[in-house]
């Protein structure tokens, strides 16, 4: 599957297979992950690779009682370690754990895995499941495993409504 193709069928899966994701493939994909860039080359994102179910099953009540973060057969905390804000004023955190998680997503699509990113969770309950230390910043929760229902066409909006060229013209 070439990246374009990749991309296309990525989606947000909230439906698994009970069936658990081979050790190759998650391998494979948080490889993708460290292959991912960063700012200033740091490297700040650690991920912690959730496969307990019972440990699941808590990760499920802390992000909102969201009943497919527990079926998932793995649960990826995206955690940052760094503390730096760039020149622009924005946190390197979020925006690079947000690029080795889109690295994880589109390795899994390829894979015929489904992810599913979970910005709804409480990092305070997340945080003792699985002794993260107060000075980690925990950004993203992500879902993985193999979909339980094949995806339909998504919409999106039209390529002229959120591009322009040389100024400003929406």
């Amino acid at each position: 599957m070439d990246i374009f193709e990749a991309i296309n069928k990525r989606y947000s899966c909230r439906a698994y297979q009970d069936k658990p994701v081979e050790a190759e493939k998650i391998y494979q994909i948080l490889e993708a992950a460290r292959l991912a860039p960063s700012a200033k080359n740091l490297q700040d994102w650690r991920f912690v690779v959730v496969t307990d179910a019972a440990l699941r099953q808590r990760l499920c009540v802390a992000a909102n009682n969201q009943p497919f973060v527990g079926q998932a057969p793995v649960v990826i905390v995206a955690c940052c370690v760094v503390d730096h804000i760039m020149r622009c004023g924005q946190a390197i955190g979020p925006i690079d754990v947000a690029i080795a998680l889109e690295h994880i997503a589109l390795e899994a699509t390829a894979l015929g895995l489904g992810t599913c990113w979970i910005g709804s969770f409480f990092p305070e309950q997340v945080r003792p499941i699985l002794g993260i230390p107060s000075s980690v910043a925990i950004i993203e929760l992500m879902t993985l495993g193999y979909p339980a229902i094949p995806q339909g066409p998504r919409k999106r909006e039209p390529l002229d409504s959120i591009a322009c060229y040389n100024q400003w013209k929406f």
